[in-house]
This record gives C-alpha cells, structure tokens and sequence, in this order.
C-alpha cells in the first residue's frame, strides 16, 4: 500500500504535468493564431482578440473551480475538467470563420482553470512548511507555453496549422486518463461538509485578497499576455519567421515554468514579502528598457549630420526578456505563498479570486496590446503598458506592506530601548 509521502509526490508529479499539458492548450492561439490572422486578414485588435479568448474562459472559472475543489476534491476535478476539453479543442480544426475560432476559443479555455485547481489540490498533501516549494514544483507546468512554442510550430509547417489542434486534443484525453491512474484522493482535504458557499465568498471582502490578486496580474497574466503576444512581437519588430520567432519566444516562457519551484523554496525561506517586492523592481527595470522604441535621430554636427539609433537589438532584447521571465516564475510562487500562509483552510477559493484576477490580466493585455499597436504603430507600446501596471503593483505594496513593517520595526526597536 502506497504512503501518505508517496501518494503525495505522486500527486504532485501526476498533476505538475497535466498542468503543463493544460497549459499548452491554453496557448496554443499564440502560434496557430498568426496563419489564421494572416488567412482571415485581422487587424492587430482582432489578433489580440483571438489569442486572448481562450484566456478569458480560463480566468472567470477559477473562482467556482476553486470553490468546487475545495468541497469535491482536486482529483474529481482536474480529471472531469481535462476531459470537458477535448471535444472542443478538436473542433478547432474544423473552425473557417472568425467567429468560430472565438466560440471555440472559449471553450478549450477552461483547460486554463487547471491551475487553480492543481495548486489546492498539490498543496493539502503537504505541511505548511514545505506548502511553498510542492506549489512551486507544480506551477513549471508553466512551461507548457514554451512546450507549445517548440513543438508547434514544427507541426504547422509540415503539416498545416489544423493538425495542431488534432494532436492536442489526443494529448489532452491520454493525459486525464493517465492522471486517474496516478492520483489519490483524501477526504480530509474536502472542506465541503463545514463550509458554505456563503463563508467562502467572504474572502472577496478582505482586502489582502484584491492586493494578492493585483500582483498576480502581473506576475501571471503578464506572462500569460507575453507568452501569447511574444512569437508575433519577433515577427513584427524583428522580421523574423514563425519557427525562428517560436524559438526565440519560448527563451521568456521557459524560467517562467521552470523556475517556480525556486521561487517556492525562496518564498519559503525568506517570506512571500520579500520575494514579490524585489520581483516587482526587477521587472520594472526591465520593463524600462523594453519600453523604449527603435529609434534613430540626426544631430547637426560640424562635420554634417549624424545618424545615430537606439534600440535593443533581437539577442539583447531576448537576454532582458529572459531576465523578467525568471522574476516572473519566482513572483508566481511567492504570491501563492501569501495565499498559503494566510488562507490554509480556503486555499482553493482564494487561489480562484487571485487566479482569476491573474488571468483577466492575461486576458486582456493581448487585447490592449493590439490596441495600442493599431493606434501608435509602435511596437514596444506592449511594454510600456506594463510598465506602468507595475509601478501602480510597487506603489501598492509600498504604501500598505513596506510603511507598516518599516513602522512596526521602529515601534518595537522604541519599546526594546524602552525595557532596557
């Protein structure tokens, strides 16, 4: 008979790569999107529309996801969830107008609500110490996003971009059957028979819950809304074609699954605090110098006019974007280690709020990204959004974590000299 740690690390393992299966589903639009935006001639607004449809699905649901895992179990879940996605992933292959792509888009979406589910689920099995680091280890199905950027795009060139969704929807039903057999369930982790829908839901009036959520926008839906937006960024700003830009995406997307595991065991170690308030600089620096667009100018010199240009060429601009994508793996993990130090008997319903709330960000940066382009024709526009969604994320946590711990400290240091 299997041990409690045994079934534990098999839970973890089984459930890490169906998320990352999930995941690259969920973005899936940001490969096949670009022959279909080509074929069906959409504007930049529409192309943000269309890989960020699946998105919106996969945010809304999170709440009732997390409210269902908390009172079903994780495994019932997960595995009726996978199962509801295959049909519709494979009519995509069958999708000819703009609209259908947008309906099924939706559906194939709810494979997006996994990780609310997966992370409750993974992190019951633990004890609070350790909660961090099994959060972390399963949110590398974050990877998923670069599996897709490496895998799909070799199947649109050989065989067309339909076949992609065909061999995902086979993928998905394998996955959900092979994670039956290889998970367990516990009833002490349901919380169904002593919480109301009602008690669940009041989590929404604390505001720690709406601060969680705002740093999860950006931590997650900025990746969520780059993984999408970054394969079509090398092809528009750097003239690259779809495999080479692919590849050259997936440098962001890969630390920004792998690396969570790491985030999980700092966050353990050195506090969710600390960890998201240096992510969040981190970013903002890089966010800086992404922002800035190619430019050349002409001064007049003695000698005749001077051109000169800035601009980040496309290593350069991969090395930064690589850079932001590790912060952005270790700020998922630290974020969620808020959640598990605050909330460890309704880790599933916040999981939901925060993770929707991360997920709208995702859902609907694409869209403001097309927007913007459209309206400045400035490529680097996207970061310059971001930009400012993280200094408004700094000043948040500035003005309602770092003053009162500073304050704190100071009180007890003046209480300390005091008894002395």
């Amino acid at each position: 008979m299997a041990t409690q740690q045994h079934k534990a690390w098999s839970v973890v393992a089984a459930s890490t790569i169906s998320f990352t299966v999930c995941f690259m589903i969920w973005m899936m639009f940001a490969v096949i999107g670009i022959p279909i935006k080509k074929h069906l001639g959409l504007n930049e607004t529409e192309f943000g529309l269309l890989v960020a449809m699946p998105v919106l699905t996969g945010s809304l649901i999170r709440l009732p996801l997390g409210m269902w895992t908390d009172k079903f179990g994780g495994r019932l879940v997960f595995f009726l969830l996978m199962l509801s996605t295959v049909f519709p992933i494979w009519m995509i292959s069958q999708a000819t107008a703009y609209w259908q792509f947008l309906v099924t888009g939706l559906f194939v979406g709810v494979a997006g609500g996994s990780f609310t589910v997966g992370i409750a689920y993974c992190a019951r099995w633990f004890p609070k110490q350790k909660q961090g680091f099994a959060m972390g280890i399963f949110g590398a199905g974050n990877t998923g996003a670069a599996l897709t950027k490496l895998i799909a795009p070799s199947i649109v060139v050989a065989f067309g971009w339909a076949m992609v969704p065909k061999v995902y929807a086979v993928l998905m039903l394998v996955t959900a059957l092979l994670f039956w057999l290889f998970t367990y369930s516990d009833p002490s982790h349901k919380v169904g028979g002593t919480v109301t829908v009602r008690e669940q839901l009041a989590a929404l009036k604390d505001p720690k819950v709406w601060r969680y959520s705002q740093y999860y926008s950006i931590v997650f839906g900025g990746y969520v809304a780059l993984a999408l937006w970054m394969t079509k960024y090398y092809v528009t700003a750097y003239g690259f074609d779809l495999k080479t830009a692919a590849f050259l995406a997936a440098a962001f997307s890969i630390p920004g699954g792998l690396l969570r595991a790491i985030g999980g065991y700092f966050s353990d170690k050195y506090g969710a605090h600390s960890i998201t308030w240096w992510v969040l600089w981190i970013s903002l620096v890089c966010l800086f110098f992404l922002s800035y667009p190619q430019t050349d100018f002409t001064i007049q010199t003695v000698k005749g006019p001077e051109t000169f240009h800035i601009g980040l060429n496309p290593w350069v601009f991969t090395v930064v974007m690589f850079t932001m994508g590790i912060a952005f793996a270790i700020g998922k993990a630290s974020v969620f280690k808020y959640i598990s130090d605050d909330y460890p008997h309704n880790i599933g319903v916040i999981s939901g709020v925060v993770g929707l709330a991360g997920g709208m960000g995702g859902f609907l940066m694409p869209i403001m990204f097309g927007a913007l382009l459209d309206l400045t024709g400035i490529p680097s526009s996207a970061f310059m959004l971001m930009f400012g969604v993280v200094w408004v994320s700094l000043m948040w946590m500035y003005f309602t974590e770092v003053r009162p711990l500073d304050k704190l400290r100071k009180n007890n240091a003046g209480s300390a000299d005091t008894l002395e």
